[in-house]
């Protein structure tokens, strides 16, 4: 960057794009400017916070004009809390900058200059649509205790009392049991010094059922008078139906520890999707918003044009929560998941209504599709953000099954695995439909369809 800008300087911009990070965008001298809480067609002043060579990082300090799609917030610390990043943008232009982002990987990343990107689909709900919601813990400098999202770019939290993207029955539990901790005089774990026991608390929902599950993550298995406690809960929440805690004694940033142990009623909680009934527990991955989930697999099935005798692979398929419902349109289906409790529970969710033709591997994709003696017409990969190992790709473009769908919560990623399978013009890259599965937050998810190319 030019060197006459320094940080703390004050600059003007007209911010014109909102790049993947959610941040908007402003040019000083042709360089990039990212400054959060911004939206394209706003005109504002910002404070450079960290200035590189090529690009530099601002805070706003002031909106000259404001855009034409910018709103109110619906939270009264959405411009502090990390937790959401894209309340003050429209709804309509929201769906608007994923859609493009979808679009710009594809060409940037993938190659694809004609990418057959189709209009988004919107959730169909946009405030109150998360399932679950893990909060870390903190004491206040005055001793209190705080739950909440990190500040952007901080580990400082901002304590909260509700949250308008979570399910809005779990905001009374927020509140209350805070104060319980407090009540209890629990200590709460501090990073710095790897001292004090809560870490987290872990709040998931079955959306149609309303089944909930509380979770403490703690660096210790047993907190004093958590029996009780764990009962007062029960009986104060007529829709709890277990109580648990997850023992996470290891520094750093991973959540969730290994074991869970279930103090008082269930350890799972039921949730109903695609007429089927899943377990799901406060540890297993489970799509965050069950609605806009439906639509995709409702939309994964139209695409797919299923006839009933086919063989389908799942890689990535966590407790079931597509594999299932697809194993009731084909013959056979093979579930791959790296995770043993989720592997576990979609077994478990089999039997529980009765689909019997589906077998579950455990372990890593890219070692466990290689072995297999099966060659399937259709194979469905959701990875995680990190996308698949060149492994997989290798494997798919050997074993040529006729149709793979993609299902990524990651452009970048997909566009790279996307250029992979294309190559050598072995798949055509038929379309992509993004879906906005996380309303306020510049994620998008995204469900390709890559056929064989049989010319």
């Amino acid at each position: 960057m030019n060197q006459c800008y320094q940080q703390g300087q004050l600059v003007e911009l007209e911010i014109i794009d909102l790049a993947h990070s959610g941040d908007g965008v402003g040019k000083l001298d042709g360089k990039a400017i990212f400054v959060s809480d911004t939206v394209t067609g706003d005109r504002i002043l910002a404070r450079l916070t960290h200035v590189k060579p090529q690009y530099a990082y601002g805070k706003l300090q002031e909106i000259i004009s404001p855009s034409p799609h910018r709103i109110r917030p619906s939270c009264i610390v959405a411009d502090k809390c990390g937790g959401c990043q894209w309340q003050h943008i429209s709804p309509e232009y929201q769906l608007k900058a994923k859609e493009n982002q979808v679009i710009q990987a594809l060409k940037r990343i993938g190659g694809f200059d004609n990418s057959p990107v189709l209009p988004i689909l919107s959730s169909p709900e946009i405030l109150g649509y998360r399932n679950k919601a893990t909060y870390p813990l903190k004491r206040s400098t005055t001793g209190n205790v705080q739950a909440g999202y990190y500040q952007r770019n901080t580990h400082q939290i901002i304590n909260l009392n509700q949250c308008p993207i979570q399910d809005t029955r779990l905001n009374p539990i927020l509140a209350e049991v805070k104060q319980d901790i407090q009540t209890q005089g629990w200590s709460i774990y501090n990073e710095k010094t790897g001292t004090g026991k809560l870490r987290h608390l872990g709040l998931r929902i079955g959306k149609r059922t309303g089944e909930i599950l509380l979770t403490l993550v703690s660096t210790s298995k047993k907190l004093t008078n958590f029996q009780q406690q764990a009962e007062i809960w029960l009986q104060r929440y007529p829709n709890l139906v277990g109580v648990s805690i997850n023992y996470n004694p290891h520094k750093g940033n991973k959540i969730f520890g290994e074991e869970t142990l279930n103090y008082i009623g269930r350890p799972c909680l039921i949730e109903e999707f695609a007429q089927l009934k899943f377990q799901l527990s406060s540890d297993t991955f489970f799509q965050i918003n069950t609605e806009a989930a439906e639509v995709l697999l409702n939309l994964l099935l139209e695409k797919s044009c299923l006839k009933g005798y086919e063989t389908l692979i799942d890689a990535y398929c966590g407790v079931g929560t597509f594999t299932l419902p697809l194993a009731k349109k084909v013959a056979q289906v093979v579930g791959i998941e790296s995770n043993q409790n989720s592997i576990a529970q979609a077994e478990n969710n089999a039997e529980i209504n009765g689909v019997d033709n589906v077998i579950f591997y455990t372990g890593n994709v890219e070692k466990v599709l290689p072995s297999l003696n099966v060659s399937p017409d259709i194979v469905v990969l959701d990875p995680p953000r990190k996308g698949c190992d060149r492994s997989v790709i290798d494997t798919l473009k050997k074993n040529y099954p006729s149709l793979i769908i993609y299902v990524s919560c990651q452009p970048s990623t997909l566009a790279r695995d996307l250029e992979k399978l294309c190559q050598e013009d072995i798949y055509i890259l038929e379309c992509i439909q993004p879906i906005d599965f996380f309303p306020q937050t510049p994620h998008v998810e995204s469900m390709a369809l890559i056929r064989h190319n049989i010319d």
